[in-house]
C-alpha cells in the first residue's frame, strides 16, 4: 500500500491526541508515516507512541533552526518526504499553524488542498464543515497531491502496533529573510486541564455568564467533568476569558465527545466550532437561542442555577462509584 504522511503534532516530548487521530484516519487510505520536525533527538522520543499507532516509517526532520521559524521548517520537511515516498495523500492538523503548512505545501507542490475535514474514507473522499459552518459537503481532490487538513477530535484514535522504520530528512537551511523566526516562548498557564482542541469534554461560557467572575461556575463544571474551558466570541471580547480559549471560526475548532454551551446564543460564528461535537448540551434562558436548535439537549433556565447543580450531581456520582 502506499504512504500516506502524517505531520506530528508535539511538544518535543509527547505526541499529541490529534496526531493519534491523524494516523488512524491514515490507515483508510495506506499505510501511515510519520513525519518529526524537530531538534535533534525528538523523533528518538515519539517513535514508540507513534509505532503504537500505526506508523511504519517515522520520517525524522531534525535540526537546531527547526524550531526556531514558523512553518517553513514543517513545509521543507513534508515536501522532501513526498519527493522521496509518492505518498497517497498528506495529512495534517487543522490548527492555525497546521493549515498554514497545507496551504503551503500545496502551493509549492502545485497539489490539492482540502481543509476542515471531519471524516474520511478509503476512496479520499471527505466530509467538509464549510461557509463558516453552514453546510456539509463532500469533497474529493481531482488534481494533484491531496493536501488534507483534518479538525482534531473528528476521528477516535485507536492504537495499531507495528514496527516503524526510520528514515532521515535533510532538511535545508532556512532563510532568515524569507521566513518568520520565533524570538520567544511563554507557556499557556492552563493548570490541570486537558488542552481545549484535545479534550473529551469541553465547557464554554458566553455572553450570559455577565462577567470574568461568573467564569467560575463554568471552570467548576469543566473540572467537575475533567473537560477543558472554552468561551464564545462575545465573551472574549467582552474581556470575561482570555482569547486563547475562543472557539469558533475565529478561535479555536472542538469536536468533542461532550460539548456544554452555558449561556451562548449559537451565532454561526461559534457554531463553526463546535457542531461536530458528538454530544452537544445547551444551557440557555432564551426559548430562542439558536443553539438550543443543534443540542442534543436543552435547558431553557438559569445557567447560574443549573451549572452548579450538575456539577454536584457529577462529583456525588463519582464519590459513590
Amino acid at each position: 500500500m502506499p504512504d500516506v504522511l502524517v505531520l506530528v503534532d508535539h511538544d518535543g516530548e509527547r505526541v499529541h491526541k490529534s496526531t493519534h487521530e491523524l494516523l488512524t484516519a491514515a490507515r483508510r487510505l495506506g499505510d501511515p508515516a510519520a513525519v518529526v520536525v524537530g531538534s535533534p533527538g525528538t523523533a528518538v522520543r515519539l517513535k514508540d507512541s507513534l509505532a503504537r499507532h500505526g506508523a511504519t516509517c517515522v520520517y525524522s526532520a531534525e535540526s537546531t533552526e527547526a524550531d526556531e521559524f514558523l512553518a517553513t521548517p514543517a513545509v521543507d520537511a513534508l515536501e522532501l518526504a513526498v519527493r522521496e515516498s509518492s505518498p497517497a495523500a498528506v495529512l495534517v492538523s487543522a490548527t492555525t499553524d497546521g493549515k498554514e503548512v497545507a496551504g503551503r505545501l500545496a502551493a509549492r507542490l502545485d497539489a490539492g488542498l482540502l481543509i476542515d475535514a471531519v471524516d474520511l474514507d478509503s476512496s479520499g473522499e471527505v466530509t467538509q464543515i464549510v461557509f463558516g459552518g453552514s453546510c456539509t459537503v463532500r469533497s474529493q481532490v481531482t488534481h494533484g497531491l491531496p493536501v488534507i487538513a483534518v479538525r482534531p477530535g473528528s476521528v477516535e484514535p485507536e492504537e495499531h502496533p507495528v514496527e516503524a522504520a526510520e528514515r532521515e530528512l535533510a532538511l535545508p537551511p532556512v532563510d532568515p529573510a524569507a521566513s518568520a523566526r520565533i524570538t520567544a516562548r511563554r507557556t499557556a498557564l492552563a493548570g490541570n486541564r486537558p488542552e481545549l482542541t484535545e479534550a473529551s469534554v469541553v465547557v464554554s461560557g458566553g455572553r450570559g455568564v455577565a462577567g470574568a467572575d461568573g467564569f467560575k461556575v463554568v471552570e467548576e463544571l469543566a473540572d467537575a467533568l475533567g473537560g477543558a474551558v472554552g468561551a464564545s466570541r462575545a465573551a472574549v471580547d467582552a474581556g470575561y476569558y482570555p482569547h486563547r480559549f475562543q472557539v469558533g471560526q475565529t478561535g479555536k475548532s472542538v469536536s468533542p465527545q461532550l460539548y456544554i454551551a452555558l449561556g451562548i446564543s449559537g451565532a454561526i460564528q461559534h457554531l463553526a466550532g463546535m457542531q461536530t461535537s458528538q454530544t452537544i448540551v445547551a444551557v440557555n434562558k432564551d426559548p430562542e437561542a439558536p443553539i438550543l436548535a443543534l443540542a442534543d439537549y436543552a435547558v431553557v433556565g438559569d445557567l447560574f442555577a443549573v451549572a452548579p447543580r450538575l456539577a454536584e450531581q457529577v462529583a456525588a456520582r463519582r464519590m459513590g462509584s
